[in-house]
């Protein structure tokens, strides 16, 4: 596939329990000649084995499996196989999946019939170590912390004006090798300056600033 995608070669695994959906991401996937479908499992227990069998670059997760849900299977790969990259694939879009999905340790979050377009730019992102957050959903979640934002003292940071720019950025989803490419500054700056939000607002990942910063209306 020729594409505006930088995609790495990765061996996936894919989590999915309906067999109509199943066959669209393995042919969409199929046109991309850097992406190899390793299996197509239906079941949370049965993804776990399968992941330690196939140590696999990429899982694509379903939320709604029989015996354990995405999410929890989601925690156990991730405590076994931490470098595996999860991108959540689902229908779901209530707050409290999306962030009980990004603490269990997935990388991106995508909804399912959505162009294929929408997958590939979550998976470039991901593989720069960036966050991805699908549109939709992110509509979703800014709602939900516009109705209950932060105290006003909560919103003071004191946050310089390029940490600002760096923080905007990491909401957009971008990498910190974009954000330094899009910012003329080097990924060694980007990463200084993540450090300094994620003190400033007491976070400890970069999922952490992103939602904190939602919440407190910074961005």
């Amino acid at each position: 596939m020729d594409s505006q995608w930088q995609l790495p070669q990765w061996r996936v695994l894919i989590i999915e329990d309906d067999p109509l959906v199943q066959l669209g991401i393995e042919q969409a996937l199929a046109a991309c000649s850097e992406l190899t479908v390793l299996d197509i499992i239906d079941d949370g227990y049965l993804a776990v084995e399968a992941a330690m069998q196939h140590t696999p670059e990429l899982v694509l997760m379903d939320i709604g499996l029989p015996g354990i849900d995405g999410i929890e299977t989601t925690r156990q790969i991730k405590t076994k196989l931490p470098d595996t990259k999860i991108i959540m694939l689902t229908s779901h879009t209530t707050e409290t999946e999306v962030l009980a999905s990004f603490s269990s340790g997935a990388e991106a979050y995508c909804i399912k019939g959505g162009s294929i377009d929408v997958l590939l730019t979550a998976i470039a992102t991901v593989a720069q170590g960036g966050v991805y957050l699908d549109a939709q959903i992110a509509q979703i979640v800014v709602q939900s912390f516009q109705a209950t934002p932060e105290p006003k003292e909560a919103v003071e940071h004191n946050l310089s004006e390029r940490e600002l720019e760096v923080l905007n950025l990491l909401v957009e989803g971008l990498s910190n090798p974009a954000i330094a490419k899009r910012l003329y500054i080097s990924p060694n700056t980007v990463k200084a300056h993540m450090r300094g939000l994620m003190n400033k607002l007491e976070a400890s990942d970069r999922v952490q600033v992103a939602v904190k910063a939602l919440r407190a209306g910074l961005v």
